[in-house]
């Protein structure tokens, strides 16, 4: 295990690197892609584990794939849910094996209509030389 010491005493380039970008934001828009085919397994093939999500102050953390609610997109479907799409990846911090991205998407209606808009910060990171989502904060 590493001390946190290795962590803060680290200097690092400030730059962004538009290779792993590119690879990150591809991870984003393959596990968006499987999100709106309903397929759960092609989001958790987007996902590494443990999986970190954070919200407000509560922390939830998958250890393991298969644990998204079964009924997902049926609560979604009866909201009115037809789609998610991206409106911005902006990001903020990159290395060439992780990036942290502001991810603005929108749910939408089977007309295009939006239904609300959310803005999160996802880092996404490239282990054993795959891209995958580790922590989602909304």
């Amino acid at each position: 295990m590493r001390s946190f010491l290795s962590f803060v005493s680290k200097t690092g380039d400030s730059s962004i690197d538009p290779d792993a970008v590119d690879e990150a934001s591809d991870c984003l828009d393959q596990f968006t892609a499987a999100f709106n085919a309903l397929d759960l397994a092609g989001m958790d093939a987007q996902l590494h584990f443990p999986h970190v999500m954070i919200s407000g102050a509560d922390a939830l953390i998958w250890d393991v794939p298969n644990q998204h609610p079964s009924d997902l997109f049926q609560r979604l479907k009866s909201t009115g849910w037809s789609s998610t799409r991206y409106e911005s990846k902006v990001p903020v911090l990159s290395s060439q094996n992780k990036v942290h991205f502001l991810v603005t998407y929108t749910r939408r209606s089977d007309t295009d209509e939006e239904l609300s808009r959310h803005t999160n910060l996802w880092i996404v990171v490239k282990q054993n030389d795959t891209w995958g989502i580790s922590l989602r904060s909304y």
